[in-house]
């Protein structure tokens, strides 16, 4: 099985995934946050009779109440949980009456709450931190792991590279989310980002690792056979650990664990998988590109064509 002869096919369709997210987020404006993020209001309402009304509905009774960016998810059993802009204990109890009077229900309020944003921009910038920190200290350990091997620094940062794309598949899909579902970048999302991030690593170093031992065992074949065959060896193990232990969790989370859960249950789902594919066809093939110079090859390909 040649993987690695099809490598650009495998760089092609990570761009495919990629693109189509950074033209809406280039276009759009950047990721709806939520309230987790930029500040506002978590109101969670129950309605007696067990039928919610529409989001449509409540949005325009916010509306006319002067209240804006109002995102609203059902969860059933006559359940909504609407963020909006922060709301004040008086706002929140007319909004309450309100709905009251026009949907003709009791309304019970199980959660109010108000949100700071300086909170989300702390948790996101020691987020990214912690993520800079991280990926520093992978290359640092894997460069002293690797030292048996020439060009040892190179295996953790084609590891990171490939950290990366799995980090801009998750971002592509939460714009492509939002555009078509109206999802919002929220603490839970982010939870997602990070956990990926970490498994990603995981996944690569032992990829890696498998190629590192080949190469004392196979002194003869040249690097792209001997990556090759590293990564056949360790493709079972990967698709297998990553089915049973991950997809179909998530996949069933995504499905049945309700709407408050299925952005994050989505992200980690796709994430997850990316993960498992860069490790296969992102991260060992940059590598392959890297010790065999191949840039140079495309460049007198296209002097050639001139």
């Amino acid at each position: 099985m040649d993987i690695l002869g099809k490598r650009y096919i495998f760089f092609a369709i990570s761009l495919l995934a990629i693109i189509p997210g950074m033209l809406i987020l280039a276009t759009g404006g950047g990721l709806p946050l939520s309230i987790d993020f930029k500040g506002g209001s978590l109101l969670e309402v129950q309605f007696e009779s067990g039928a919610a009304p529409q989001p449509t509905e409540v949005i325009a009774l916010y509306n006319d109440l002067g209240i804006q960016d109002v995102q609203i998810k059902t969860t059933g059993n006559g359940v909504l949980i609407i963020q909006s802009s922060k709301l004040g204990d008086e706002q929140q109890v007319e909004v309450v009456n309100v709905m009251e009077t026009t949907f003709s229900d009791q309304v019970t309020v199980l959660i109010f709450d108000n949100v700071s944003p300086a909170i989300g921009q702390e948790v996101t910038s020691r987020a990214f931190l912690a993520v800079a920190v991280a990926a520093l200290g992978v290359i640092v350990y894997m460069t002293f792991a690797f030292r048996g091997v020439p060009h040892a620094f190179r295996y953790g940062i084609c590891a990171i590279l490939a950290m990366t794309h799995d980090f801009l598949i998750v971002l592509s899909l939460s714009a492509i989310g939002s555009k078509l579902w109206g999802w919002q970048f929220d603490s839970l999302a982010l939870t997602a980002v990070l956990t990926v991030i970490g498994f990603s690593v995981q996944d690569k170093i032992v990829v890696f690792d498998r190629m590192r031992e080949n190469r004392g065992i196979y002194r003869k074949l040249d690097f792209e056979t001997l990556a090759n065959h590293s990564i056949i060896q360790t493709l079972g193990r990967s698709i297998n650990t990553q089915l049973m232990t991950s997809e179909f969790m998530l996949l069933a989370l995504a499905l049945f664990g309700g709407a408050t859960l299925q952005e994050f249950a989505i992200l980690l789902l796709v994430g997850m998988f990316s993960g498992t594919y860069s490790s296969i066809f992102i991260a060992a093939p940059t590598l392959v590109i890297w010790e065999k110079k191949e840039w140079k090859t495309w460049f007198k390909k296209n002097k050639a064509a001139a």
